[in-house]
Order: C-alpha cells, then structure tokens, then sequence
C-alpha cells in the first residue's frame, strides 16, 4: 500500500469526513484519539462506523484507535472493525510487541493493516529496530513531534525557525531507517503551520529528497502540495519499471505500486528513458 498523502479527519466530523474525500488525498485518517473529547468518543466510533459502511472505496480509509492500554481501544475496535477499515493506525506504538498485541486484537481480520506511529513515547526510540520483525502486518511506518516533547517535558521540538531540535532529528532519521529495513513505506509526520504553504512545500520537499514516500495533512489546503512533492516524475516511473523486471526475468507479469504492468510497460518505460537520454 503506497499512499502520497494521509489527512486527518476528525472522526465525531462527519461532515468534515464528506468534504475530506474530495481533497485529493490518497488516504483518509479518522481520529478516535487526539482530535475527540473522552466524552465524544462514543459518539466518534459511531459515526466513523457508519462512514466507513456507506462510503465507496475510491479513498483508503483508515482509523486512529486509541492506544494500547489507554482502556479505549477495545471499543474503538469493536465499533469500527465490522466496517472494514482499510488499516488501523496505532499510536504511541513502541515496537513490534505493540503491532503484535494490536493483531491479535484483530484476530480473523488479517487483512488488515497496521501504521504504527513510531516515535511518541521515549520507549518507542529503542523499539525502531524491531518493525522489521512485523513488517508483513504493516502498512509503513510514521512518527510523530508533538507527543514525545511533552513525554519528555521539552518546551518545543523546533527551532524557532520551524526546524527540529537535534532529539527529534534524531526519531526523524530512525524512523525512516527503521522503514526501509522493514520494507516499508515511510511516511513523513505533519507540518502544522497549515497556512504556511511554502514553508510545506519546502518541508515535504526535503521528506521527498530525503527517502520519505508519503506524508501526514492535518488540513485539506496542504493535500494538493504534498500530492505534488511525492508524485513521482515520469523518469521515475520508468525507473521503478525497468528495476522491477530485472528483478523478476521470468515474469510476464507483475504488480508496481498497487498497479499490473506488464511487457507493454516495458517498453515504454524503455522508449521514454531511451528519449531522455538522447
């Protein structure tokens, strides 16, 4: 599953949910946890159930459970598991004994799954290296800014500039290592100023450059930016093409990206590196 961008709806928002699916994004996320009150949450889990019931599959609709042990998440799973959701995002995640004891929660739903938010507990800094364990129940790995200052009780986890101090630099870069050893996408945290469009751009930018293949929106305005930084350009595509059935010698056929391609694309990709070189 290879997503460009994932918003954040809040999930006792349904209209906002209607609105959210026409934003562009590749992903949904409907939040049962930091966006809604305690006393909302009941309410959230009904209306994310029903969203998910009535809603066509052209958007992959995840859900934001609450955390393991927070005493919530059992009835966020057993609200909205009937409604196939299209993955469960697990927050303060700290490691693969977190994606395990979520699975077993969705026993018979193995279909499902799971993006661990990485990196918002000081636990879940030494617990990086071991998603590779799980990898075949992820669907990437992501990581987070605003929870771990507040576990740590740092004032801020940004310069004044909007750069990240060197701690959360730091879960930055070993989460997106930890992605890559277990295979996975690696999904780049929010930007919050959600006006500053530029300073997005710059941001999602260096995501892109720095080996990230999708991102968080906390707002649908950043959607059409973050769509364009890990869009890959047409040499890209061909590339992945090309290395894909070198990979595969033998094959006639096969699946790139959530898409089949087959000796037509080959040839293609081909011609069109042929033409750049030239």
């Amino acid at each position: 599953m290879r997503v460009r961008c994932l918003l954040f709806v809040p999930a006792d928002r349904p209209d906002r949910m209607e609105k959210a699916l026409g934003s562009g994004a590749d992903a949904l996320i409907l939040d049962l946890e930091d966006a809604v009150a305690l006393s909302a949450k009941p309410a959230a889990r009904a209306a994310t159930a029903d969203f998910l019931r009535r809603t066509q599959r052209t958007t992959t609709l995840f859900v934001r459970i609450n955390p393991l042990g927070s005493g919530l998440e059992a009835a966020d799973l057993q609200a909205v598991l009937p409604a196939k959701p299209n993955g469960i995002v697990l927050p303060k995640s700290e490691g693969a004994d977190s994606v395990a004891a979520l699975a077993a929660m969705l026993a018979g739903q193995d279909d499902i799954p799971i993006l661990p938010i990485a990196t918002e507990t000081p636990a879940a800094i030494f617990g990086l290296g071991t998603y590779r364990e799980v990898a075949p129940r992820l669907a990437g790995l992501t990581w987070g800014a605003e929870d771990l200052p507040a576990a740590l009780g740092a004032a801020t986890s940004r310069e004044a500039d909007g750069t990240f101090t060197a701690p959360y630099q730091l879960a930055r870069s070993l989460t997106l290592f930890a992605a890559h050893a277990a295979g996975v996408p690696a999904i780049e945290t929010v930007f919050p100023a959600f006006r500053d469009l530029d300073g997005l751009a710059a941001y999602a930018a260096r995501g892109r450059r720095d080996g990230f293949t999708g991102m968080m929106a906390i707002h649908p305005a950043q959607v059409p930016i973050i769509n364009a930084a890990f869009t890959p350009t047409e040499s890209e595509q061909a590339y992945a093409i090309v290395d894909a059935f070198a990979a595969n010698p033998d094959a006639g056929v096969l699946q790139l990206d959530g898409k089949m391609i087959d000796a037509p694309h080959l040839k293609q990709a081909l011609t069109l590196l042929e033409r750049a070189r030239s």
